[in-house]
This record gives structure tokens, C-alpha cells and sequence, in this order.
């Protein structure tokens, strides 16, 4: 590892300021620079809920502040998540063990940045190697009719529901993608969604079927203005008090539909929708680079498992 330069005169006085902050502090600091840098709440959040349980762990033990920290130190805390037991009894999986060591190790490179610390011993950190699963589930096409035939659209929160599904197996797009949408987002004319700052904030246009279409087109004309009696706040699918639904609605909403409903003993709920769409898109002869722009993938092989 190369030797850090000597920090210079300002660099000193900025350590002299840090010193005394501890690392609950330091982390407070660091999450309002990202914010500055424009990342999204749902990613500061995840970057506290990963980093946070590490300062504690360090507080139980006596080390409240950044330059305490050691490599020692820092393979105990491998060894504690390794072991770590969730609220369902199982252990942490080893992505989702490497997600918080990796977290805990941007947070220390920004420390190193500041001169709290002079060297980073998480870059000595041995990490677990990233395991490459496939999607558990996907749905057939005939198991997702069954789902979405499961419904009753005879009411307007069933009819809400189906406009809403149709949507996620249409376009793949994600939960939180569909949760966004607003009224002006779909083009029925040219038969596409708008998707506005989906994940890593990038726009995108994602073409729908006319089935889906035939279906948001009912639930706009029958249910929707129902909806907004009481507000609205201009979201394509909207609560029955006029807002917006949140994600883990969404996920509440599609898992019920497909154990409950539709009685299909398969895990998942929104994501499945997405990842049947690839699959029986490549199935039914489509190009791999068509289902990535679709779905919004950086890299070509996340869009390939």
C-alpha cells in the first residue's frame, strides 16, 4: 500500500478540529457531505443503516473515536456480522455482509480525505467474495395471468391493483420506479412510460403493452377520480386518501396478491414481475441489449443473470 503524504499545515489544523468528534459525529458529517454531492435519501439511508451498528459496536468497547480504530479491531467486526444472527434466526449472507464492509470502508476513506485519521486500515481488510446468485423465482406467462386474473376488479382498489401489476410486468419496471410515476409519465399515444431519476438517477422511456394500457385507461376513467376526493397529489396510482403509495405498500400490496390471491407458493413480490418480464422477453426471442435499455441496467451482466 502506498504511504500517504504528510498532511500539511491546513491539513493539521483541520485533525486538530476533528480530534475530539467522535465517529457517530464523523458519520453524521460524512452522510451530510453525500447528501451535499446529491446521492438520494434511499442511499444515505442505506449507507447509516450499514455504518451505524459498526459505531455502536465501537462505542460498546470503548472506541469512540475514528483513529482507535485499527485493523485488529476491524476483523473483529468481520467476525461479529459472520456470526450475526437476524430477527428470523437466519445469518447475514455474505453480500450482505460485504455491503457493510464496504460501506464501513468508504466511510474510513473519507476520514483519511479529512486527515482524522493518517491511515486507513479498512483498505487491509481481507473481504468475503462476492457470491452471483440467480433470481429465485420467476413467474411463467401463464402463472402471471393467473396472478393478475386473481383480482377483483369489480371494486376500485382491485381494479387500482390490477392497472398497477400490468404496469410491473409490462415495462419491468422497479417498485419504487412505478411508485413515481405521475399522470403526465404515460404516453398512450406512443405506447411508452417515462421513467424520471429511476436508480443511479437516470431517465429513461420504457414502452408498455396495449393490455396494460387498456387497463391504466380504466382505472384513470373509473376509480382514479374516486381517489382524489379528499387530494391529490398527481401520482399516476394514488392511495384512497389521494397520495401517492409508498414502496413497502407496494410490496404488501403485490406479495398478498401472489400467496393469498392467486395462491402461488413463490417468494418475492414486485422484483418478481421484473424479472419474469426479462426472462420471457429473452424466451420469446428478444435481444439482450433491448431488455437491458428496458430495464435500466449500467452493465450488461447484471442484465445477463
Amino acid at each position: 500500500m502506498t504511504k500517504p503524504l504528510s498532511p500539511g499545515p491546513e491539513a493539521l489544523y483541520l485533525r486538530r478540529q476533528n480530534e475530539n468528534a467522535t465517529q457517530r459525529q464523523q458519520l453524521s458529517a460524512w452522510l451530510a457531505q453525500l447528501e451535499a454531492q446529491g446521492y438520494s435519501p434511499r442511499s444515505l439511508e442505506g449507507y447509516r443503516e450499514r455504518v451505524l451498528p459498526f459505531v455502536v459496536w465501537c462505542e460498546a468497547r470503548g472506541l469512540m473515536h475514528a483513529p482507535q480504530v485499527s485493523l485488529p479491531v476491524l476483523e473483529g467486526w468481520q467476525r461479529h456480522l459472520r456470526g450475526y444472527r437476524k430477527a428470523d434466526g437466519n445469518t447475514l449472507a455474505v453480500n450482505g455482509q460485504l455491503s457493510r464492509l464496504c460501506a464501513v470502508r468508504s466511510f474510513y476513506r473519507w476520514l483519511l480525505k479529512r486527515h482524522v485519521i493518517l491511515y486507513n486500515p479498512a483498505e487491509q481488510l481481507e473481504l468475503p467474495k462476492e457470491e452471483k446468485r440467480l433470481p429465485a423465482q420467476v413467474f411463467s406467462e401463464q402463472e402471471t395471468r393467473t396472478v393478475l386474473q386473481s383480482l377483483d376488479t369489480g371494486t376500485p382498489l382491485g381494479l387500482r391493483n390490477r392497472a398497477l401489476l400490468e404496469i410491473l410486468w409490462s415495462t419491468g419496471i422497479r417498485r419504487m420506479e412505478a411508485a413515481s410515476l405521475m399522470l403526465c409519465d404515460v404516453d398512450f399515444t406512443r405506447g411508452v412510460v417515462n421513467v424520471r431519476q429511476g436508480k443511479g438517477k437516470r431517465d429513461r422511456v420504457v414502452p408498455v403493452g396495449r393490455a396494460a394500457l387498456a387497463w391504466v385507461q380504466r382505472y384513470l376513467r373509473d376509480v382514479r377520480p374516486r381517489l382524489t376526493a379528499r387530494g391529490d397529489s398527481g401520482h399516476l396510482f394514488l392511495t384512497s386518501r389521494g397520495s401517492g403509495l409508498k414502496r413497502g405498500t407496494l410490496t404488501w400490496l403485490a406479495g398478498q396478491v401472489i400467496r393469498e390471491t392467486a395462491r402461488l407458493e413463490k417468494p418475492g413480490a414486485c422484483h418478481i414481475f421484473r424479472h419474469s418480464m426479462a426472462t420471457q422477453m429473452l424466451d420469446n426471442g428478444a435481444d439482450t441489449r433491448h431488455i437491458q435499455a428496458i430495464l435500466g441496467h449500467e452493465k450488461l451482466e447484471t442484465t445477463q443473470i
